[in-house]
């Protein structure tokens, strides 16, 4: 087999995939953030993921995997409360639903799935080794990672910043992109709002914070593979790893391997068109979730993927060519003389074609679209 290559966002080019440990790849995917059920643009990052795993374990590691459950932030709050419900009892059904479906889309579990509200103590830690490195300062009662105390803020993102300047702070979980600026680590307790006492004061944890310090717990302070959607490299993964080698002096992640955005019939996903899909009302609109994963995956993760109704019908009828093909297989074995059951040289030349082509796609940055490719070609050959 060739080397695996995988695009590193931190490097803008395609590398060798070498673990830090031989044998083993440690990888934290980003998960969801629990105020609603999975639309499919979440899924199609789930999905890629699952399948850096699978190919991973295929290539022969042992993989840990670590996706988070982002149980409190801004709209959870919100949500909760307009509700008249604790955040606790407001997201426990739609992690029920999250791992429905993940189970339903046949994604293998992961190997830990932190809960943020789970691992304060960590969280607070981390914040107090960066105050003994002088990156934060406190605001009424907040504390605030400084961004102009780490020289290289910006590596991943290539977001540019002006040291020089006095930096807005930010509270708020969401802001625009494009724009640095100082960040909360740790909220000041307000009015309502779930709060832990804690050393550093009575308060919550700042969304950036809680991935940084849940990776770093499960997978050490440094490991090989951080998975997300584009649209959390900035600020989210600069600010993980502005918090991470801010407080250990370490390089945090050594690959970072984002997936494009989905959209549909040619637009972005949004409430007010109406085009946003869960896994449930794809399985209403008649389709199975094994069709919704290989339409996902039929195009490369680093690849805008334009999702419709077509793209499922191509398919289920796709996956009714394999299906087909399989059931010729099972009978043409059943019907076979037993002295005719050794494969000839075509058979292997066939087979190892196949192989060979299946693999140099997937060890191609997961080239999904190269290895359904080889696959027909297989499917056309054999039969």
């Amino acid at each position: 087999m060739s080397d695996l290559r995988l695009f590193n966002t931190l490097s803008r080019e395609k590398e060798t995939f070498t673990p830090l440990r031989p044998g083993e790849a440690r990888i934290y995917s980003c998960g969801p953030t629990v105020y609603g059920d999975p639309h499919i643009g979440n899924l199609r990052t789930f999905l890629w993921s699952d399948l850096l795993r699978r190919w991973l374990e295929y290539r022969g590691l042992t993989v840990t995997q670590v996706m988070n459950i982002t149980d409190v932030e801004d709209k959870i709050i919100r949500n909760a409360a307009a509700k008249g419900q604790d955040i606790f009892t407001y997201v426990a059904p739609y992690i029920d639903a999250f791992h429905a479906g993940l189970a339903r889309l046949r994604i293998k579990p992961a190997n830990h799935y932190p809960r943020a509200t789970e691992y304060i103590p960590q969280m607070v830690s981390l914040v107090e080794q960066l105050t003994e490195r002088g990156h934060t300062y406190t605001a009424e009662g907040s504390t605030y990672f400084r961004v102009s105390t780490l020289p290289d803020y910006g590596k991943l993102s290539h977001v540019e910043i002006d040291t020089s300047s006095d930096f807005t702070r930010v509270e708020a979980d969401e802001y625009e992109k494009e724009s640095a600026r100082d960040f909360v680590l740790w909220k000041s307790k307000k009015n309502d709002e779930p709060s832990w006492q804690t050393t550093i004061g009575e308060g919550r944890p700042g969304w950036h914070l809680e991935c940084s310090a849940m990776a770093m717990n499960l997978l050490g302070e440094t490991f090989d593979i951080h998975t997300g959607a584009v649209d959390l490299i900035f600020p989210h993964h600069e600010n993980e790893i502005a918090q991470s080698e801010g407080a250990t002096g370490k390089p945090f992640v050594r690959y970072w391997v984002h997936g494009e955005h989905l959209n549909v019939d040619q637009q972005k996903m949004s409430k007010s068109l109406g085009n946003i899909y869960s896994l449930r009302e794809i399985e209403e609109l008649g389709y199975d979730p094994l069709t919704l994963r290989y339409a996902l995956l039929s195009v490369p993760h680093r690849t805008k993927l334009n999702f419709t109704t077509q793209s499922l019908e191509d398919a289920k009828n796709a996956i009714s060519r394999i299906e087909s093909f399989l059931l010729r297989l099972d009978d043409l074995a059943a019907s076979a003389p037993k002295d005719a059951a050794h494969a000839s040289s075509d058979d292997d030349a066939i087979v190892g074609r196949f192989l060979a082509d299946f693999q140099d796609a997937m060890d191609d940055d997961l080239n999904t679209a190269g290895a359904l490719g080889a696959l027909f070609t297989f499917l056309r050959d054999a039969n």
